[in-house]
């Protein structure tokens, strides 16, 4: 279908997307998310510059409210995370339900087309031996984004296509010139759209969770300072610990059920393993044995190797490091590929690794 539905963020790279395609050929429909109120490029100014963009394309454009939906599958679930003692992931919970399923959803229920785009930097091939949708990295490597799209199902990605995985950051750039976009020079958004919006992760905290002092301590349960709230903080956090110590701690895991923050050196902070919940299989289907993979902890960590060993039929996973890693934090996500192809992903579960008082 020559149809397709582009999601504008009012950011360079989805007004590029949408003008690669509309240069195609394609009959392209702009659709821009409003996702809460506040600045920042997903809201109040995006939505400005995804309509200049439309303009200038001489294209339709959509707004379509999504408040509610984000309230309650974002704002609740960040909340709900940190109240529990994890760091939530938001931006790939976002995209499977807040943006890509609802996108999809409307362009084929409400204007009739099967298709969507964005301007994420990841690859979508489609293998015909397996029959499955296989999501690959993107060519320009510091700037791929498959580590957020892991949690998007076979028929979103059947759906969807990525017109800026063959492209560097560069290219898009001069791309966005040649075309004379307004968003050419647009600075990259740094932060989460609830930072922009608020200041800061803690601020936004703040407004949902009350602060209860609580103890700081130790892996022998020894009282070393004073914390305002365990919200604050999160696994592998150095900085602003507010504790005196003769060599530098970190915080290595968080007791909701105390109120405490536990601490200790870099080493009690490495893991050799860990439990992922929420399993989705990508590029694969859900194997029975263990497979060898690399596997990514955070968004700017590289991936490194491990066994993912399958529970529950492959709904979790135990993951095995060859070398323990640092800074493995429950409510994360871990995402194992082969190569450029994203096998499956999920999140990382709690660990106790409490005090033994």
């Amino acid at each position: 279908m020559n149809k397709v539905v582009v999601g504008l963020s009012g950011g360079v790279d989805s007004s590029v997307a949408a003008a690669l395609l509309h240069r195609q050929g394609r009959e392209v429909v702009g659709m821009t998310l409003w996702l809460m109120k506040g600045k920042g490029q997903c809201c109040s100014e995006g939505m400005v510059d995804a309509a200049f963009i439309c303009e200038q394309l001489g294209v339709a454009h959509h707004i379509v409210d999504t408040r509610e939906v984000f309230a309650a599958n974002i704002v609740d679930y960040l909340v709900s995370g940190y109240e529990a003692g994890v760091t939530p992931l938001p931006c790939s919970q976002c995209n499977k339900a807040v943006k890509f399923g609802p996108m999809l959803t409307y362009a084929k229920e409400t204007l009739g087309i099967d298709t969507i785009a964005t301007g994420h930097y990841a690859r979508i091939v489609y293998n015909p031996e397996t029959g499955r949708q296989e999501l690959h990295r993107a060519v320009d490597r510091s700037k791929d984004q498959t580590y957020f799209l892991y949690d998007l199902s076979q028929e979103i990605l059947a759906g969807t296509c990525f017109p800026l995985g063959e492209l560097t950051k560069a290219e898009t750039r001069q791309l966005a010139a040649e075309f004379g976009l307004k968003t050419a020079q647009k600075p990259e958004s740094q932060d989460l759209c609830l930072i922009e919006s608020h200041g800061s992760m803690r601020s936004f905290l703040d407004k949902y969770i009350t602060p209860q002092k609580g103890e700081i301590v130790d892996q022998d349960g020894r009282v070393l300072g004073e914390h305002e709230g365990i919200h604050h903080y999160t696994i592998g956090q150095r900085k602003g610990l507010g504790v005196a110590a003769a060599q530098p701690l970190y915080v290595i895991a968080l007791d909701p059920a105390r109120n405490r923050v536990i601490v200790g050196d870099r080493a009690s902070a490495h893991d050799p393993e860990c439990t992922v919940q929420r399993v989705n299989w990508v590029s694969i289907t859900a194997p029975t044995a263990p497979i060898r993979a690399e596997v990514q902890v955070r968004y700017r960590t590289p991936p490194t190797p491990a066994t993912v060993i399958p529970l529950d039929g492959g709904d979790r996973v135990r993951i095995v490091f060859d070398e323990p890693q640092f800074s493995i934090t429950p409510g994360q996500a871990a995402v194992w590929y082969d190569g450029e192809v994203l096998l499956g992903g999920g999140i990382i579960e709690l660990k106790e690794k409490s005090p033994v008082t």
